[in-house]
């Protein structure tokens, strides 16, 4: 594969992470030095949804 497709690919991987909060889930991990785990993911929801309540709504 060329150097361009990789990099296409690698951007269109990033982008899919972070639609399905994958991305947010690993810097969650990292930020609380916690590994992956059920409770751990729980945490993670919880904090999620506490923020998108605080967050204005759009029309």
């Amino acid at each position: 594969m060329s150097r361009q497709v990789r990099r296409a690919m690698l951007l269109l991987w990033q982008a899919l992470r972070e639609i399905f909060d994958e991305g947010a889930y690993a810097r969650f991990l990292q930020r609380e030095g916690l590994h992956n785990s059920a409770a751990a993911y729980g945490m993670f929801r919880r904090e999620n949804e506490a923020l998108n309540l605080r967050r204005p709504r759009c029309c």
